[in-house]
């Protein structure tokens, strides 16, 4: 429960349809097997206490007292445990008979939520023995307890307000406007359903859709438990599909026929802040009751899986996609700039690094988009004192393959003059001496574009731009940086996809050899010919600072929690042991802070997807905001390695 996470769990144990004694034994026994797991949230399925296929069985008042009978059972081993449990059954309630859902914890009845939409088509005839279930919240008597009973209920745990629980009943969902609907917006932030969903061809891609997307629509947690092996097979087959989504992923999956279970931790805090950002998802309580329980508070141990790489899609054929799509945005953001400044050139500096081979490959299909020729991209390198030749041959290379314009400018002349200008020892390595070459490229560049009536374009990328990891109006400025919303690790990933499809082997070979080369400004002297300043060593890997940036700004989430979840995505990982983790964290956290005023005026550039910095967009910081209660809640953490 710990940083919002909830232990959850759908189950569908084998059954007997009509033995309600059999049937709590075996809800039991796996309800008992899920606690010992740490599951905080049991759901089974529709009608569980009496199978679902029972037929007309469920009018008679010997199957309705067993059931009661199976729920007093049940209330009796759930005393002990400390898990919120839902199980199905029919209630006969003011002489109307109801498919019900029951929740309980610690021996209580929380609420009886009865199923709205009853189908009647197909092989389903619900209404022949149901009443459908009214949004009116009302006390009835079962089990000895006065119990709410109605659709309109929400649960809510006192140890941990970011779990509200909401409930609805197998077609519920697949109506055109189900309950669930309304209980999100009442603030419900997990969904239950107990579901007795039949197996037909082509059935599970369709019901796991209606999970998956529902739960993407309300930004909320979703666990459906169907009824499996041991229900009739007289005209249908259950499989027990059981799935948890979060926010349109699906976390779990009972595959069909395969038994068990779908467990995994659903992560409340997630969903508060998704909606805390949405501002189209209004709240709306009306008509709702809402009843408090209680759960011990526990740290649940994580078992899914946190993507150590969340800008990247580790698909491969859905990858490729990706990067299409990504290049597509860039290079037609670009086409747009080009042709509203009437821009007859599009000026780059070209390093030879990844950053600079993006931005040029995405010119190139900006100009083809305007059925303009390569050779209005100019390509600019402007060697200098930690240029190698590795870099400065890739970069020649490169643009003889695109067939762009080139042309190199030697700035060590200018820079030596800019120096003595301003007095700067060339024998101090210092900021000074690393900033004036970026600036006096910067230079070079604007003068350039005016000179041939170009426009300059950025060469940037995300992570750079969080880390503060740019000269202040050197490479930071530009006339459009279309690398702006893209962080370094998916960086990488386009280059290769570009390699992938490169029209000659020569371009696919320098394009290999950039994703090859270390990341570096090369701002220092070389060092016999290699690169002597690697970026990565400075400023720390860019997969962890990736990884920092999505939890950062697309949850809010604070830094205890992406501690703990940088340790799970990176486990079993040698070189990212919890003391170096916990280095660039706050690396991360001090830079953010302090780099923003590079930010607050930055160049116009797309954004390609949902994580940017944009000032004018999806990030608004002030340039002077303090980061101690962020470092403060760092030094809290007891770090191991």
């Amino acid at each position: 429960m710990k940083d919002g996470f909830l232990k959850a769990a759908a189950l569908s144990p084998a059954l007997r349809v009509a033995d309600c004694a059999y049937n709590v034994r075996q809800i039991t026994d796996a309800l008992h097997k899920a606690a010992a797991r740490g599951v905080k949230l049991a759901v089974f399925p529709e009608f569980c206490l009496t199978g679902y296929t029972c037929g007309d069985l469920f009018l008679q008042r010997t199957l309705q007292t067993g059931a009661l009978d199976a729920l007093s059972t049940l209330l009796e081993e759930t005393k002990a445990l400390d898990v919120v449990t839902l199980v199905g059954l029919p209630l006969l309630v003011h002489g109307k008979l109801y498919n019900c859902a029951a929740v309980l914890c610690h021996g209580r009845i929380l609420g009886l939520v009865p199923k709205t939409y009853l189908p009647n088509y197909g092989e389903f005839y619900e209404k022949r023995q149901f009443t459908p279930g009214s949004t009116e919240v009302e006390l009835v008597e079962v089990c000895g307890q006065q119990v709410p009973f109605g659709t309109s209920l929400l649960f809510r745990c006192r140890q941990m307000p970011s779990f509200v629980l909401g409930v609805e009943i197998c077609e519920d969902l697949w109506s055109a406007l189900p309950p669930s609907t309304f209980h999100a917006l009442a603030g419900a932030t997990v969904i239950a359903n107990l579901s007795a969903s039949d197996e037909t061809v082509g059935k599970a891609e369709y019901r796991r859709a209606l999970v998956s997307n529902q739960s993407a629509r309300l930004l909320c947690g979703y666990l459906y438990a169907s009824a499996g092996h041991g229900e009739s097979t007289q005209d249908m087959v259950f499989a027990g599909h059981d799935l948890i989504a979060e926010n349109g992923t699906i976390l779990a999956e009972n595959a069909p026929f395969d038994g068990g279970c779908a467990e995994t931790e659903i992560d409340c805090q997630r969903m508060e802040a998704e909606r805390a950002r949405n501002t189209s998802f209004e709240l709306s309580g009306e008509g709702y009751q809402t009843v408090e329980f209680d759960l011990e508070p526990a740290e649940t141990t994580l078992t899914r899986w946190i993507d150590p790489a969340p800008f990247v899609p580790g698909d491969p054929k859905r990858r490729a996609e990706r990067c299409e799509l990504i290049l597509k945005m860039q290079a037609d953001g670009l086409a747009k700039r080009l042709d509203h400044a009437h821009a007859k050139t599009a000026v780059i500096g070209i390093s030879g690094g990844l950053d600079s081979c993006l931005a040029l490959l995405v010119a190139v299909r900006a100009m083809k988009q305007l059925g303009r020729p390569a050779r209005d991209v100019l390509a600019v390198t402007m060697p200098c004192f930690g240029t190698t030749k590795r870099t400065r041959s890739n970069a020649e290379i490169l643009c003889d393959e695109l067939q762009v314009s080139f042309k190199e400018i030697d700035i060590a002349n200018t820079v030596h003059s800019h120096f003595a200008d301003i007095g700067q020892d060339e024998s101090v390595l210092d900021v000074t001496f690393e900033n004036g070459q970026a600036r006096v490229r910067t230079l070079e560049l604007m003068d350039t574009a005016n000179r041939t009536g170009g426009l300059v374009v950025g060469t940037g990328d995300l992570s750079e731009l969080a880390l503060g990891w740019a000269t202040y109006n050197g490479d930071h400025m530009s006339m459009y940086g279309v690398n702006a919303g893209v962080p370094k690790t998916l960086v990488r990933h386009l280059v290769r996809y570009e390699a992938d499809i490169a029209a000659t082997d020569a371009l696919r070979t320098v394009l290999l050899d950039i994703l090859d080369t270390p990341v570096s400004p090369e701002l220092l002297p070389a060092k016999d010919g290699e690169i002597a300043q690697k970026t990565e060593d400075l400023v720390g890997p860019y997969e962890l600072h990736d990884f920092y940036l999505y939890q950062v700004l697309r949850f809010g989430f604070g830094p205890a929690k992406i501690f703990r979840l940088a340790k799970t995505a990176f486990a079993g990982r040698p070189e990212y042991p919890d003391s170096v983790l916990y280095k660039w964290l706050r690396n991360f956290y001090w830079r953010f802070f302090a780099q923003q005023f590079k930010r607050s005026c930055l160049p116009d550039g797309p954004k390609v997807g949902s994580v940017t910095l944009s000032p004018r967009g999806d990030w608004r910081m002030p340039s002077d905001a303090c980061a101690a209660l962020w470092l403060a809640e760092l030094e809290q953490l007891q770090i191991k390695d």
